[in-house]
C-alpha cells in the first residue's frame, strides 16, 4: 500500500509536470496556463452543478424510505472529480472531467460494487438486516428487520426525541 501511495504522489504529479512543459513547447506558456485555467472554471461549474443534482436526489431517495447507495457513490466520485480538476495538470483534468460524465460513473459505480461484493466488504452492511452479500433489501425492510427484544426477552422500544430550548 506504502509503495503505491509513494508511486502515485511521486510519479503522477511528474508525468504531469512533463506533458504541461511538453505542452507549452508545442503551443507556449500562455496556452497552457488558458488550458489549465479554463479547466478549473468549466470543472469546478460541471461538479458544482452535478454535485447539486446529486444532493436533491439524495433527499428525494431518503425522503422516500430507500437508502441513497447509489447517489452517496456519485457524490464521492463528484468530490474526488472536483478534487482532480482543480489540481493542475492534463492527466487529472482527464479523469476529473470522466468522473463527472454520468455514464462512465454509472460503469465505475458497478465495477465498485461487484469489487466491495467479491471482497466481502459488504457483510458489515448487511448482517444487521440478515441478508446475504448478494441480496438487495430495501430501506423499510432494514427498519422492520430489527430485533423487537433483547437478550432477557424485554421488549425493545426504539424512539426519537428532540430536546427544545426553554427560550
Amino acid at each position: 500500500m506504502f509503495l503505491r501511495l509513494f508511486l502515485l504522489f511521486t510519479l503522477v504529479p511528474f508525468v504531469e509536470l512533463v506533458i504541461l512543459l511538453k505542452l507549452s513547447e508545442m503551443h507556449g506558456w500562455v496556452t497552457t496556463i488558458c488550458l489549465i485555467i479554463v479547466t478549473g472554471i468549466v470543472g469546478t461549474i460541471l461538479a458544482r452543478q452535478q454535485g447539486f443534482e446529486v444532493w436533491n436526489r439524495i433527499h428525494s431517495e431518503l425522503n422516500a424510505g430507500k437508502p441513497p447507495t447509489d447517489s452517496l457513490m456519485d457524490g464521492l466520485m463528484i468530490l474526488i472529480a472536483s478534487a482532480l480538476l482543480i489540481t493542475p495538470g492534463v492527466l487529472t483534468d482527464i479523469v476529473g472531467f470522466l468522473l463527472l460524465f454520468p455514464p462512465f460513473r454509472s460503469v465505475l459505480r458497478r465495477r465498485m460494487k461487484a469489487y466491495f461484493t467479491r471482497s466481502g466488504s459488504f457483510k458489515v452492511f448487511t448482517q444487521s438486516t440478515g441478508q446475504s452479500a448478494g441480496q438487495q433489501t430495501s430501506f423499510d425492510q432494514a427498519q422492520t428487520n430489527r430485533p423487537t427484544h433483547d437478550a432477557s426477552g424485554r421488549e425493545i422500544i426504539d424512539v426519537e426525541f428532540t430536546k427544545k430550548s426553554a427560550e
